[in-house]
């Protein structure tokens, strides 16, 4: 069976097949389902369904399931790894994408089951291979989450 080319749906959306072939991660950290809104060195729009079946969801909290904080960051810094590989064209074959720092992280309300995460980067700076973004994490009009963070491109 022949290997799907990484597509885009629509002019700045990135489809979960290319997602895929853009960073390594993979269930059950595979926290980015597609983007949209893409444009190369400047912003994204990662978008994560949270579903009832995630496996954080059965020890964090059984009678009242809540994303952890620390994943909703992930999901965030996993966006802006998307938007980083494909402005920087990365193979995801010999380099990899690692977070390294995180700063200003507020939580303002929670992530639930059903609850669709849109996550708005942005990038700060940018210099070579290392780059510094601002994101958010939305549910519907309200902020979850935000941050800043920077990552850079590091052989593997």
């Amino acid at each position: 069976m022949a290997s799907k080319a990484p597509t885009a749906s629509a002019e700045g959306d990135i489809d979960i097949t290319e997602v895929m072939a853009r960073i390594p991660h993979r269930y059950p950290f595979l926290l980015v389902d597609r983007a949209e809104d893409y444009v190369a060195n400047q912003s994204i729009v990662g978008v994560k369904c949270v579903t009832v079946n995630e496996p954080f969801f059965q020890g964090h909290f059984p009678n009242y399931p809540v994303m952890p904080g620390v994943l909703i960051v992930e999901a965030l810094a996993q966006t802006g790894a998307v938007l980083m590989s494909k402005t920087l064209d990365v193979d995801v074959g010999g380099k990899a994408i690692f977070m390294m720092s995180i700063d200003g992280v507020r939580f303002r309300a929670p992530v639930r089951p059903g609850d669709v995460l849109r996550m708005p980067v942005e990038v700060v700076r940018h210099r070579g291979d290392v780059f510094k973004f601002k994101g958010k994490a939305m549910v519907g009009d309200k902020v979850a989450a935000e941050a800043e963070f920077a990552a850079m491109v590091v052989e593997t």
